[in-house]
């Protein structure tokens, strides 16, 4: 994997400075569906990354979140993951939380992450067995995530561009209180890799595959979890792209209450 990971570090800083070139000018937005906006910047990077990535591994297939899916990738045992800026929202409203994601799944695994931020040039990384690491900078920190089991010391990471009242009453029936914001999903995950936060959840159904495979390899290097809101866990490369039944994201050590807490409300709901 080796080869696989610097050339997508250097993709990712490619097409980091594609993002960072239109932020600086006016942004002209566009819109897929409700709530769900797109701009010339995502689309710039997206023909950049899958155009680069098919020329390096031609033989690999690619899931991109603004390119259509061929389906393709289903007859292939590597599918790279792809979303060319995960947190359009922020960049449409010049808030740096924002970021490049390429994701390597082999049959159906997570084996590769790169998440980079542009602005502040954090670059993310991991591979299956080589550890997960942050660069900034001219400094490579090895990454590894928190051991504390005491869920009132804890942090969760929360989307700076979307309230979840679900998210709300799982962290107040885990009593955890302190919170940090960010917009990226990698960017959170990067949080809990870094021990600046413990847990991540998402329970919409609204995140696709190419937002938890980069985040997910870099988070099971750093010695943390991501499964679904039932503690099932992730699966690349599937006919359905969506991740239906959400996220969780955690340091491990409760990662079990957070899923029976997620449980409670769920039922609580139905």
């Amino acid at each position: 994997m080796k080869e696989e990971l610097e050339a997508g570090k250097e993709l990712a800083i490619g097409a980091g400075a594609i993002l960072a070139g239109h932020y600086s000018g006016s942004v002209s937005v566009h819109w897929k569906g409700y709530d769900n906006p797109v701009t010339a910047a995502d689309r710039e990077a997206s023909e950049f990354l899958v155009t680069e990535l098919k020329r390096l591994f031609p033989q690999d297939g690619i899931v991109c979140e603004e390119t259509p899916d061929d389906r393709v990738r289903l007859t292939k045992s590597r599918v790279w993951m792809v979303d060319p800026m995960d947190g359009t929202k922020e960049f449409i409203s010049h808030c740096d939380e924002f970021a490049v994601m390429i994701g390597l799944a082999v049959d159906g695994k997570p084996r590769l992450g790169i998440v980079y931020q542009p602005l502040t040039g954090k670059l993310y990384y991991a591979a299956s067995g080589m550890g997960a690491f942050l660069e900034e900078g001219h400094t490579t920190i090895p990454l590894r995530v928190s051991p504390e089991s005491d869920p009132a010391a804890m942090t969760i990471a929360l989307s700076r561009s979307h309230h979840s009242r679900r998210v709300d009453a799982i962290r107040h029936r885990l009593a955890i209180t302190q919170t940090l914001r960010a917009g990226s999903i990698g960017l959170k995950v990067g949080m809990i890799c870094e021990r600046r936060a413990h847990l991540y959840l998402n329970t919409s159904g609204g995140t696709y595959q190419w937002d938890s495979c980069a985040p997910e390899a870099i988070l099971l290097e750093a010695g943390g979890r991501m499964t679904d809101l039932f503690n099932a866990p992730l699966q690349y490369n599937r006919h359905e792209l969506q991740n239906s039944n959400g996220v969780i994201a955690s340091s491990g050590t409760i990662h079990a209450s957070i899923v029976e807490a997620a449980r409670s409300v769920l039922r609580r709901e139905a």
